[in-house]
């Protein structure tokens, strides 16, 4: 029976950014299933009492260092928000919809939205620059905001981000592979290890 990895994700952290670039690849080599979990990072650390690293300011900056070394290691462009900490609640509401309502420009959806946020920097804070980057995109922004306004959409990201936290998850990425939970993205060696 063919192993699946249950990817945890928020598009606001850096470090799920980068297991985004390698997990497509894993899952190949490993003849495993990735499955996209889109949670919401904000109501994960509520829900466990935990924070962002970066709010503490040497910690930040050795993860900023440190996230661009497995950048370079992997050979992806990254850089940290100028505009972080971005409130993701809209734009995880649209990877969602995307997901549910239109699956054949998921992976092209979250592509766009990733590379906005850890490659270009932009302000995603700002809805005149998101739909700048939608239009550019070739994504319909009046479609994509109607998704966000959904209410089945919105109790799908809340039953997902409740799941991750019930189930141990307290940042993101957070990958299960059936009831073994990996925590970040340089933790990607044990996924493989138990997709094998």
């Amino acid at each position: 029976m063919q192993k699946t990895a249950e990817f945890f994700f928020d598009v606001g952290s850096p470090a799920a950014y980068l297991a985004w670039t390698q997990m497509p690849t894993l899952c190949t080599q490993a003849n495993a299933t990735l499955v996209y979990r889109p949670m919401l990072l904000g109501g994960v650390f509520q829900a466990t009492g935990n924070a962002s690293p970066m709010m503490v300011p040497a910690k930040g900056n050795y993860m900023a260092v440190d996230l661009g070394r497995f950048a370079q290691r992997y050979g992806v462009p990254f850089r940290i928000n100028p505009h972080f900490p971005i409130n993701t609640l809209q734009l995880m509401r649209a990877v969602v919809g995307m997901q549910l309502r239109h699956p054949q420009r998921f992976d092209a959806f979250l592509a766009t939205v990733y590379t906005a946020m850890w490659d270009k920097g932009l302000n995603l804070n700002d809805p005149a620059v998101t739909q700048a980057m939608l239009v550019e995109a070739d994504f319909d922004p009046a479609i994509v905001f109607a998704l966000v306004n959904d209410a089945d959409i919105k109790a799908a990201l809340k039953a997902n981000t409740e799941e991750a936290a019930k189930r141990g998850a307290f940042g993101a990425p957070t990958v299960f592979v059936g009831d073994a939970m990996f925590f970040g993205q340089d933790r990607l060696d044990f996924v493989r290890e138990a997709l094998a």
